[in-house]
């Protein structure tokens, strides 16, 4: 007899939800708001000054991707994981169908794990659209080229695209801690916009302490302090002790807070 509620079952289930597509849909549709941004804006550049990653932004497909990647990675990213891993446990209680859930029976144990699971593979994927979505509509616009740096290196495309699919793997990593911290939220709550709301705090208070030098190395261990080292992966060799402590810092704040949703769940009664 198969499982009452299995990953593939759950996925099906948020594909086909209005939340999910309206996600999906501002996504893939955030490279051309910029590609508009972009032609209304002013060209004219400070003359004679080192070019930025906004002045080579139209200069290929590659380079308005990077330039995407790292003015969503940070904020919008964030928010998008947070409504998937805040909305998972909590909705379902919002909705009156939680309880009958665990009366499939469904283990509650198997019940979190199902629905984190689900949860990191939309967040997943709505990082991996936003750069595909990012690499089209730049290629589109701006053509097929190398990839340049503010340095001015120059990287060939198949090199270029390893270290942008590298970098994605590396924002979606350091945004563990915040699907892990909307998803304990959401077993406290059923209001999702509550553990969404939580979690998108607490990046805004971790990007606050990390702008205070008074900290100093204190500062490491703040979850968004090496959120933009994916970009060390586009120097002349990649440098991934950034994104190697970055990962590792992720992964250790997202631990007390899983363990935290799986102990309060377990002990929960749930009435809803």
């Amino acid at each position: 007899m198969s499982a009452p509620l299995t990953v593939g079952v759950e996925l099906r289930r948020q594909a086909g939800r209005r939340r999910t597509l309206v996600v999906l849909l501002l996504v893939v549709a955030l490279p051309l708001l910029v590609v508009g941004a972009f032609a209304l804006g002013d060209d004219d550049g400070g003359a004679g000054s080192a070019p930025s990653l906004v002045d080579l932004a139209t200069s290929s497909g590659l380079n308005f991707a990077l330039f995407v990647l790292l003015a969503a990675g940070g904020f919008l990213l964030g928010i998008v994981v947070a409504l998937f891993a805040g909305d998972a446990v909590a909705s379902e209680a919002s909705w009156s169908t939680l309880r009958y859930l665990l009366a499939a029976p469904v283990p509650r144990s198997r019940l979190l794990r199902v629905k984190l699971v689900v949860a990191l593979l939309s967040g997943a994927g709505a990082v991996a659209a936003l750069v595909v979505s990012a690499l089209a509509v730049g290629t589109a616009f701006y053509g097929v080229g190398e990839l340049t740096t503010i340095t001015g290196l120059r990287l060939a495309p198949g090199t270029a695209l390893a270290r942008l699919g590298l970098s994605a793997a590396y924002v979606f990593a350091s945004l563990l801690w915040v699907a892990a911290l909307a998803f304990w939220l959401g077993t406290r709550t059923d209001a999702a916009l509550g553990a969404v709301g939580g979690a998108v705090l607490a990046i805004i208070v971790s990007g606050i302490l990390d702008s205070i030098t008074a900290l100093g190395g204190l500062r490491v261990w703040l979850p968004t302090h090496d959120a933009t080292a994916w970009l060390d992966a586009f120097g002349p060799v990649v440098d991934g002790s950034d994104m190697l402590r970055g990962a590792l810092v992720s992964v250790a704040w997202s631990v007390p807070a899983l363990v935290a949703a799986w102990w309060g769940f377990s002990r929960k009664d749930v009435l809803s």
